[in-house]
């Protein structure tokens, strides 16, 4: 089945492999350069491009990184690149970009004009903290920055940030020549597309956002028959009967901006900080870090925490729940069969529940874990009724810290109480040594990240002089 989708103002039907990235297909099938091949691992964001999607009776965009985005994704979507929000002048970015001298060799620039505009479209009001947030996933070799943050902020002291209806947003963004006009059709443009073809497992090998697939495999999926399961993207988050549901195909950033999340996880903006860049959350999928199986998956840690269950369901359509700490066998190993996709995942929430993420990197943001850890508990006074922990990067698989929970659960918060645990979870950790650290590194790493899960959660109960 061909791929449909509209490509700037053009309608496009090819036949293209639909594993291949968009970025190969927009630079070699479409001669549009803008958008840079540099790292193809979604690192430094000169790929990156608007995807405009159907949500309701509006189109909704975000930006992603396309070297790492299978062409696949795009049926039945608007696709953007710079040649597609330029004219014959300058508009408002580039505007902007050029006063303050803050494209110079220019390379990266059509990324960073993309990630801005996306962040224009989709925010509901205007901050210079968050302008500078979208672009986190872009990189520059030139400037220095800081020619760059002087036009982010002189784009936001300049524009109108009153909050905009939706209907609303796109003739304001005309006007402010963000965007060119013809993005008022796009939503009948898309509503007259084919929609997309079943995606049902059976069809193919399955992939979600494919963002670790087409940096570890490109070559081998270029010869598999696929199925993209986020072509009619239907992602959800709910509350049930106390747990937390959330569908397979929910991304990084779904998650950061569900309503529910940061009811339960107030912290979650700088927690996602740490995991990836906008271009990457965009695209990412809870469940596709879960089967991943990688031993530093920071959002299996986190759910591992939380004692999560991940609801499997075969071609039959028969369900069937595991626990997510009982779910690797080994490395890269599942309790999964060839025929099931994991479809859901489950946790419970209470409102006394307290959270926290730690991850040591060897750059501090939008980097792969040394050693990251997670801790969910709940107190009575300064006595812990329940506890989940988890590590990264310490075992062959993502690890819950079983031994050092059951220690923890009864205690009371203290310093002995904090030390005898970070001993614990040294003792029932089997790390190796690579590129990250060596072993004895992350032993005593995850047993100072055991200690600052609590120093950062209940300093009133601890002396810092002790533990530090």
């Amino acid at each position: 089945m061909p791929e449909e989708f509209i490509l700037n103002k053009k309608r496009i039907v090819t036949n293209f492999n639909p594993a291949r990235s968009l970025l190969d297909f927009l630079r070699k099938e479409e001669k549009l350069t803008g958008p840079k091949e540099v790292c193809k691992e979604g690192d430094c964001g000169a790929c990156a491009v608007l995807i405009g999607e159907e949500k309701g009776s509006v189109v909704t965009y975000k930006s992603v990184a396309s070297c790492i985005y299978p062409l696949g994704n795009v049926q039945g979507k608007h696709v953007v690149t710079i040649e597609g929000l330029t004219g014959e002048d300058l508009n408002f970015i580039q505007y902007h970009f050029a006063k303050e001298d803050a494209a110079q060799c220019g390379y990266c620039t059509p990324g960073y004009v993309s990630s801005l505009t996306a962040y224009f479209l989709k925010s509901s009001q205007y901050s210079i903290e968050s302008a500078i947030d979208s672009v986190s996933g872009n990189i520059c070799r030139c400037t220095g920055y800081a020619s760059i943050k002087r036009a982010i902020v002189n784009m936001i002291n300049e524009i109108n940030s009153a909050p905009l209806r939706q209907d609303e947003k796109l003739n304001f963004l005309v006007r402010q020549k963000i965007i060119p006009e013809y993005f008022k059709d796009i939503p009948e443009r898309l509503a007259e597309l084919k929609k997309a073809g079943d995606t049902k497992h059976e069809k193919g090998t399955p992939i979600a956002g494919g963002t670790d697939l087409l940096v570890q495999q490109p070559e081998e999926l270029t010869n598999k028959q696929i199925s993209f399961l986020t072509v009619n993207k239907n992602s959800s988050i709910f509350e049930q009967n106390g747990e937390v549901v959330l569908s397979a195909d929910t991304t990084f950033e779904d998650f950061g901006e569900s309503t529910i999340i940061r009811k339960y996880f107030p912290d979650i903006d700088e927690t996602l900080k740490l995991i990836a860049s906008p271009l990457i959350r965009n695209v990412a999928t809870i469940g596709g870090n879960i089967v991943n199986a990688s031993p530093i998956g920071d959002f299996t840690i986190i759910l591992l925490a939380l004692d999560a269950k991940v609801v499997l369901e075969n071609k039959t359509g028969e369900k069937r729940t595991v626990a997510l700490k009982d779910f690797y066998k080994g490395y890269k190993a599942l309790d999964k069969s060839s025929d099931e996709l994991l479809t859901e995942i489950k946790f419970s929430v209470s409102e006394n529940l307290i959270f926290n993420f730690e991850k040591v990197s060897k750059r501090t943001h939008l980097d792969i874990a040394s050693v990251n850890t997670a801790l969910a508990i709940s107190l009575s006074g300064e006595t812990i009724e329940n506890i989940g922990l988890s590590a990264g990067g310490v075992a062959p698989v993502p690890k819950y810290l079983t031994e050092t929970a059951s220690y923890l659960k009864g205690k009371e918060i203290n310093n002995e109480t904090v030390l005898k645990a970070a001993e614990i979870s040294r003792s029932e950790i089997l790390p190796i040594s690579d590129v990250r650290g060596s072993a004895d590194y992350k032993k005593a790493l995850l047993g100072r990240l055991i200690e600052a899960h609590f120093f950062k959660l209940f300093p009133q109960f601890l002396n810092a002089e002790v533990l530090l």
